[in-house]
């Protein structure tokens, strides 16, 4: 839920309210009582991420990482039978 600014431009009163985005925007200023409570136009926050961080190994893999594995791993298959062939002889 967002933080709002108001103001009254009656008594000068400045405030902040923690509402939900669905809720109406207050018209009563607490320090006067008088209907005139204005909210001001904000930028907002931005984007907080808390924590350690985010790395590339934080993602998922690939396809293409795990085909590049298998293709290095068959010529070592391929040069292990050779020798072992060539000792059967």
């Amino acid at each position: 839920m967002p933080t709002y600014e108001y103001f009254c431009p009656k008594c000068g009163h400045e405030m902040e309210a923690f509402q939900s985005m669905k809720d109406d925007p207050l018209k009563k200023c607490p320090a006067c009582g008088k209907p005139s409570l204005k909210r001001k136009v904000g930028g907002g926050a931005g984007l907080i991420f808390k924590g350690t961080g985010f790395y590339i190994t934080d993602y998922k893999k690939t396809s293409t990482s795990g085909a590049a594995e298998k293709a290095a791993a068959k010529p070592e298959a391929k040069a292990e039978k050779k020798p072992a062939a060539a000792a059967a002889k």
